[in-house]
C-alpha cells in the first residue's frame, strides 16, 4: 500500500496477518509504554518504548535488517518511530495502520498481561477532572476558570501538532512504565530470536 511523500507506509491488519501466515514474518516492534505492551501485545512483539527507540535509532538499525512494523495504539506513535528510523537509512519500515486497537478489534491473537488503562484514556481523565473542577471552583473564585482555558488551549495545542504533553508526562508514571525496558534487554531479545 503506497502512501504520500513523507508518509509513512501503511500496513492493515489483513496484510500484517498474511505476512505472519506467510513464516516470511516481519519484526513487530511495539513502541507504547512498557505498561501498554504488558496490558496486550501481538505475540513475538518486541516492545521498544518510543522514548528508547528515539534515543538508540541508530544502534537499534544495526538489529532491524528485515521488514519490520511498528505498532502503536492507534498508528500515531508508530508514524514518530518510522520517522526516526527512517533517518539513519532503514529501509522496510511499515506501520500498522490502526495499531493495537485496530488489531484487538479484528480479532487478532494477543498476549494479555495486567490490565491497565490505556494513556489516551488517562489524559481524558486527567484533563476533564481538571477541567470539571476548575469549572466548580470558579463559582466561588472567578479566576479558576482560567485553569479550564488553560488545559483547553493544551487539548487544542495537542491536537493540531499530533503531540500530548500531558501524555507524555503519563508515560513517566510508575503505573504506565510497567516492567522496565532497556536497550540492553531489546538488543539481547533481537539477537537470541536470530540464534
Amino acid at each position: 500500500m503506497s502512501s504520500p511523500a513523507n508518509s509513512p507506509i501503511r500496513l492493515d491488519v489483513v496484510g500484517l496477518r498474511r505476512l505472519l501466515e506467510t513464516g516470511a514474518a516481519p519484526r513487530l516492534i511495539d513502541v507504547r509504554t512498557p505498561g501498554e505492551f504488558n496490558g496486550a501485545h501481538i505475540p513475538g512483539s518486541y516492545n521498544v518504548p518510543l522514548d528508547l527507540l528515539r534515543e538508540h535509532r541508530a544502534e537499534l538499525r544495526n538489529h532491524l535488517d528485515e521488514q519490520v512494523v511498528l505498532i502503536c495504539r492507534a498508528g500515531e506513535r508508530a508514524a514518530q518511530a518510522e520517522r526516526a528510523l527512517a533517518e539513519t537509512g532503514l529501509p522496510n519500515l511499515r506501520v500498522l495502520d490502526g495499531g493495537i486497537a485496530a488489531w484487538l478489534a479484528d480479532g487478532g491473537p494477543v498476549n494479555r498481561g495486567d490490565q491497565r488503562w490505556e494513556l489516551e484514556r488517562q489524559v481524558r481523565l486527567v484533563a476533564g477532572s481538571i477541567v470539571l473542577v476548575s469549572v466548580l471552583v470558579s463559582i466561588v473564585f472567578p479566576p479558576a476558570k482560567w485553569v479550564a482555558a488553560f488545559v483547553g488551549a493544551g487539548l487544542t495545542f495537542a491536537a493540531v501538532t499530533n503531540t500530548c504533553a500531558m501524555g507524555m508526562l503519563l508515560a513517566k508514571l510508575p503505573y504506565n512504565r510497567g516492567p522496565r525496558t532497556t536497550v540492553e534487554d531489546v538488543f539481547a531479545a533481537l539477537r537470541d530470536e536470530r540464534s
